[in-house]
């Protein structure tokens, strides 16, 4: 019988410089991919690289050949020493492995648990691997299992609802104010990443027209034209305080950039529109003052920071009922596995009595002469429902769920009372 192992490393076995080492790229995945199936110890196997993690999938017959042989590849494939990386990987068999797989399928493994990145990774790894015939029955139908956990886990429970990073808490808190962002006018003063991203997550809520202010003009156009908005010079942002909804904060100035005085005076030209600011900036951008003033929202880092804090321990609260699902998933994956291992037993068994019997009846017809077409199919008949009913209740036996722990023992007991050969 076949067994399923995974070997790998992650974010929480190996440190980033490790794991840049040992990162696979497309090509390297589908070679390494290549090589491994055509090993005679390994009949399936599916590789997945991430920034996070790499890890081999296989189903062998001798899973601890298969995972030398797997370290051997990825050794010299990334041109690193085994005893570089060998410390950082976990190795996980059969249901292990399962459980394994499905965790980090549905984000219970991940840096960010409840990020839904991961889950689109493997498949395209799959989809990688059924193109190269890598993939066969056994791993196709655990990554079919691992995709149906990771959707329950996610429609089941919570485990994605809350923004975990300060960009995207700053995105679903100007949707809270504002009901939609959909064609709202954003205006970016800096350039910072956090800054970036928090624009990228507004582009994907369709966010209007989008004006981009940098102490460097060149700068600020070229994020402007990354995001198809305008740039404007660094002093025309008080001009367009009185046109835009959502300000963005995120420049290295040492005092404020927006002060409450200039927001006051932009207020008359509103009409009593909200005016939302995310302050990422460290020192601050936006004088907090401006909270004071009717219809104006700030949120600094800090603000931020507690939402995400409050928004991470939900995550953790809804990932104990993931868990549970994920345990749900390995038992009825290992019924399955587990009845594999019966098919060939009761297969061969099946052939053993029929043989048995058609003996005994060829015997017994040679010692008759002149039966008819009618006692010949009488016989047949008795002989299906004679060798039906010798093997029910061994076959019921074998296949009940209440001999799962010790089915090994069973299937080796019956197959030397039969004498049946492997």
């Amino acid at each position: 019988m076949h067994h399923i192992t995974l070997i790998g490393l992650n974010h929480k076995t190996a440190p980033v410089a490790l794991r840049e080492c040992i990162a696979l790229s497309p090509d390297e995945t589908i070679a390494m991919q290549a090589g491994l199936g055509e090993h005679p110890d390994i009949s399936e196997t599916v590789v997945f690289s991430t920034c996070n993690r790499v890890e081999v999938l296989m189903a062998a017959k001798n899973p601890e050949n298969a995972v030398q042989v797997a370290k051997a590849f990825l050794a010299r494939t990334k041109k690193v020493p085994v005893a570089q990386f060998e410390n950082a990987l976990y190795v996980h068999h059969d249901a292990a492995a399962f459980r394994h797989l499905f965790r980090v399928a549905s984000s219970l493994d991940s840096m960010v648990v409840g990020e839904p990145q991961i889950l689109g990774q493997i498949k395209e790894a799959y989809l990688a691997a059924t193109r190269q015939k890598t993939s066969g029955p056994l791993l196709n139908r655990l990554l079919h299992r691992a995709f149906f956990v990771a959707k329950r886990i996610r429609t089941e429970t919570g485990i994605g609802d809350r923004a975990v990073s300060i960009s995207f808490a700053a995105v679903e808190l100007g949707r809270k104010i504002f009901g939609t962002l959909e064609n709202k006018k954003v205006m970016l003063i800096g350039a910072g990443e956090m800054a970036e991203l928090a624009m990228e997550h507004l582009v994907r809520q369709r966010v209007g027209e989008i004006i981009v202010a940098n102490r460097t003009f060149e700068r600020g156009v070229a994020i402007a034209r990354r995001f198809n908005g305008q740039a404007i010079r660094f002093d025309e942002c008080q001009a367009y305080l009185k046109l835009v909804d959502v300000i963005i904060g995120s420049t290295g100035a040492k005092g404020y950039v927006i002060t409450r005085d200039q927001v006051k005076r932009s207020l008359r030209g509103r009409r009593n529109r909200p005016l939302f600011f995310i302050d990422i900036a460290v020192p601050r951008d936006i004088d907090p003052q401006i909270n004071r003033l009717a219809n104006c929202y700030v949120y600094d880092i800090d603000d931020l920071k507690g939402v995400v804090d409050e928004n991470i321990q939900d995550r953790k609260e809804e990932a104990v009922k993931g868990e549970r699902i994920v345990e749900e998933g390995v038992v009825h994956f290992q019924q399955w596995y587990e009845s594999l291992s019966v098919v060939p037993t009761i297969v061969a068994l099946r052939k053993k009595i029929e043989a048995i019997v058609d003996g005994e009846i060829q015997h017994t017809l040679s010692s008759l002469n002149g039966l008819s077409d009618a006692d010949r199919q009488a016989l047949g008949r008795m002989r299906n429902a004679l060798v039906k009913k010798v093997l029910h209740h061994p076959t019921a036996f074998l296949k009940r769920n209440g001999c799962q722990k010790d089915r090994t023992i069973y299937l080796d007991v019956a197959r030397k009372l039969f004498d049946i050969d492997e």
